[in-house]
């Protein structure tokens, strides 16, 4: 993993740490470690490029500038630049990781977290937003001037680091995660010099408390304000109080002025993408003004209402709330109940569609060290913007993909431009995706995602099963649902006792909307939208939104079916 071993300076840090309150006030501190490093390829992922591994500098003075040491080099992703230019951490903190992750003791030595400045009294619960500190010089007036900007906010990179899956949230929870200076003052500093506070200007919020807040608390409309108004917070975390009040104005706004259940698109371009996928675009003849509520996330899909009275969902290739594409690929045989034959056939530019439920999906495993995408044909769609997305943030991925033919592929501009993400399989050269293999050999702490036809998903089902793969490991985005069987009964509890009977050929959903008005989005058992609770009875489960644990108390109403009689609510 490349973590520096303990060295005769790391034994120094050690006794440092020893025995120190980290509850006491601070004051003064010593330096006693400065680190840099260059960018470099994670162990295991090689696309990944991190500053995350920095050396000790030695005992020689090193340049501070405004982007933190000469040399230092970040991503500048989520990391570096001016409010995040050195990184601190109390060096005391990694006695009890030792203790709490013993399989990972021998990682938990001072750099492990990437940090610049190696400290051991310094800590989240002695040390404020807005903290104003002079390293080294013979006074304050002429020492390297520095301000506390920010709690860190962990990432994948800790997980993988550490080869814990889950371990970046104990961070925040034990706060423990470091925190960031910007630079006030310019100048050299060196370990062995002293760090001495000189000005407090937020003395109740220490970054302990700023991450109660942040994380644990984070409904606390007071707080969200009061932290949204300090100025020396840097604006990752700011922002995110801003955003929470913003929010609570503008639902109160909604209550007020339900938004349409349904908005008018106007097709403004369709495109062949291969023989049997067409591309469309959508743009809303009344645009959402403010551009925060129309932002969507990748992986998310639009539930079209057509012509012909069909309502389908489509997965949104790349887009937002106001203009957003979709692919729809030509089905055919006794699957197909019309719609993407009425897309492709009856849909031209100047066509207005009504969409309705714009929904997330695809869920984005930020918590993930890689990604593997495996989809065939126009299961793409589902999933190309996400991959995308990786790129551009530098998180790992990789997108296994089976066409028909390497001549025959939608979206071809956009994939070659992906490189060696992608790995294509060319079914008319007999090269066949192989579930199975792709699953055996996935990276560590991988997040696994499939889409496309019946034997494709039937496949990536039993693979997972049989491997012992945990369901949140693994995410099934279906293009269609088996929702018939025998007739049954439900009970809606909480609506009178009014008893529904649901026909062999009907669905719970369609049976409930008939009555009430009960929300729906994919109809395939994907998003989770349609989920109620359920009271009584027996349920044949279908459909992936839903938990092992949540299929004891709810159910998806668009694919699965009571036997006999049931009881829910909604």
């Amino acid at each position: 993993m490349a973590i520096q071993s303990k060295t005769a300076a790391a034994a120094v840090v050690a006794a440092a740490a020893a025995a120190v309150d980290l509850d006491a006030p601070f004051t003064r501190d010593t330096l006693l470690e400065v680190r840099a490093g260059k960018m470099r390829p994670m162990p295991g992922l090689p696309n990944v490029l991190s500053g995350i591994d920095k050396t000790v500098c030695g005992s020689s003075p090193v340049h501070i500038s405004r982007l933190g040491i000469d040399g230092d080099e970040h991503d500048l992703t989520f990391h570096g630049g001016p409010e995040k230019a050195i990184h601190g951490y109390c060096s005391s903190h990694y006695a009890a990781w030792r203790a709490e992750f013993p399989a990972a003791a021998d990682r938990f030595v001072p750099g492990a977290f990437g940090e610049n400045f190696v400290t051991a009294q310094m800590n989240e619960r002695n040390v404020c937003i807005g903290d104003v500190m002079a390293v080294g010089g013979s006074s304050d007036d002429n020492a390297v001037l520095l301000e506390v900007s920010l709690p860190r906010q962990p990432c994948y990179k800790l997980n993988h680091r550490f080869q814990h899956k889950n371990f970046a949230p104990n961070t925040w929870k034990t706060s423990r995660t470091g925190w960031y200076f910007r630079v006030r003052r310019d100048g050299t500093v060196k370990a062995g010099d002293e760090i001495r506070l000189v000005e407090r200007k937020h003395p109740k919020w220490t970054l302990e408390r700023v991450q109660e807040y942040l994380h644990r608390t984070q409904d606390d409309a007071a707080m969200n304000e009061e932290l949204a108004g300090i100025e020396a917070l840097g604006p990752e975390s700011r922002n995110v109080f801003k955003g929470r009040m913003e929010k609570q104005q503008k639902q109160a706004l909604r209550d007020k002025t339900p938004a349409p259940k349904l908005r008018d698109f106007r097709v403004v371009e369709k495109k062949r993408q291969a023989a049997r996928i067409s591309s469309f675009v959508l743009e809303a003849v009344e645009p959402i003004a403010d551009e925060e509520d129309a932002d969507l996330d990748t992986g998310a899909h639009a539930s079209i209402k057509l012509g012909n009275g069909l309502v389908r969902a489509y997965s949104v290739v790349d887009g937002d709330r106001n203009r957003f594409q979709l692919g729809v690929a030509l089905a055919s045989g006794p699957a197909s109940r019309g719609g993407s034959r009425y897309m492709h056939n009856e849909v031209e530019v100047g066509s207005v569609l009504q969409v309705s439920a714009m929904t997330a999906a695809v869920p984005f495993a930020g918590d993930a060290s890689h990604r593997v995408f495996v989809a065939a044909g126009v299961g793409l769609t589902a999933f190309l913007a996400q991959v995308e997305l990786c790129k551009s943030i530098n998180y790992s991925a990789t997108l296994h993909y089976a066409v028909r033919s390497a001549e025959d592929v939608p979206f071809r501009e956009r994939l070659d431009k992906l490189g060696d993400w992608v790995v294509l399989y060319d079914k008319s050269a007999g090269q066949r995706l192989d579930v199975g293999s792709i699953i055996a050999d996935r990276k560590w702490n991988s997040k696994l995602y499939f889409c496309g036809p019946k034997l494709l998903m039937e496949e990536a089902a039993r693979e997972t099963r049989v491997r012992g793969i945990p369901e949140s490991e693994v995410h099934f985005e279906a293009f269609s649902a088996d929702v018939s069987g025998d007739p049954f009964e439900a009970v809606v509890a909480n609506k009178g006792g009014k008893v529904l009977q649901v026909g062999e050929e009907e669905t719970l959903l369609e049976a409930l909307q008939k009555c009430f008005d009960v929300p729906s989005s994919c109809s395939v058992g994907n998003c989770g939208t349609c989920k109620i609770s359920l009271q009584g009875g027996r349920v044949d489960h279908r459909g992936t939104a839903l938990t092992v644990d949540e299929k004891a108390t709810s159910m998806l109403s668009c694919v699965s079916r009571g036997i006999g009689r049931i009881t829910i609510e909604i």
